[in-house]
C-alpha cells in the first residue's frame, strides 16, 4: 500500500509540477495581450478582444498553476495554529484538513463539469460581450485544472499518511 501511495505521489507530483511550470508562462501571453490591447487603443482602432481574451488567459493561468501552487507549499496557510508545531503534528492537521479541502473540490468540479456540459449542450453558450466567444473552451480549462488540484490534494494526503508512518516520500 506504501508503495502505490509513493507511486502515486511521484507521477501526480511530476505531472503538476510539469504543467505548472508549463502554465507559468501564461503570464507573457496575458501580458502580450494587454500591451497589443494599448498599443491598438492608441495608434489604431481598439480591438473587442483583447480584454476578454486577457482574462481567460489568467484564468488559465491560475486554474492550471492551482496544483503547482499547492505543491511547491506557495498557498495561504494559517501560522497563528500551524507554524510552531512540529514536523508530526503539521502532517497530522494537514491530514484531517485535506478532506475539506478535497470535499470542496469535488463540489467544485461537480458544478464545472456540469456548466461545461451545458455550454456544449445548448449551441455553444457565448459570452454577452461585442466580442461573444465561446465559453467552453475555458470552461474545459477550468475543469481541467480542478482536477488537477484535486489530484495534488489528494497526493498531498498521502505524503502526510507517509509522513506519519515514518516512511520515506
Amino acid at each position: 500500500m506504501l508503495s502505490a501511495m509513493r507511486t502515486y505521489v511521484r507521477w501526480i507530483d511530476a505531472f503538476n509540477y510539469r504543467a505548472g511550470r508549463i502554465a507559468m508562462y501564461l503570464l507573457f501571453a496575458m501580458m502580450g495581450i494587454l500591451l497589443w490591447s494599448s498599443v491598438s487603443k492608441t495608434f489604431f482602432l481598439p480591438s473587442l478582444w483583447t480584454l476578454e481574451m486577457a482574462q481567460f488567459t489568467l484564468v488559465a493561468y491560475y486554474m492550471l498553476g492551482g496544483a503547482y501552487s499547492m505543491q511547491m507549499g506557495s498557498h495561504v496557510r494559517m501560522d497563528l495554529v500551524y507554524g510552531s508545531r512540529t514536523d508530526r503534528t503539521k502532517a497530522w492537521l494537514d491530514a484531517f484538513t485535506v478532506f475539506f479541502l478535497i470535499f470542496y473540490l469535488c463540489v467544485l468540479l461537480y458544478g464545472a463539469i456540469d456548466s461545461t456540459e451545458y455550454s456544449l449542450r445548448y449551441g455553444g453558450e457565448r459570452s454577452p460581450t461585442a466580442w461573444r466567444p465561446y465559453m467552453f473552451p475555458i470552461k474545459m480549462i477550468m475543469c481541467v485544472g480542478i482536477f488537477m488540484m484535486l489530484l495534488q490534494a489528494i497526493s498531498a494526503f498521502f505524503q502526510d499518511v507517509l509522513k506519519l508512518r515514518g516512511a520515506d516520500v
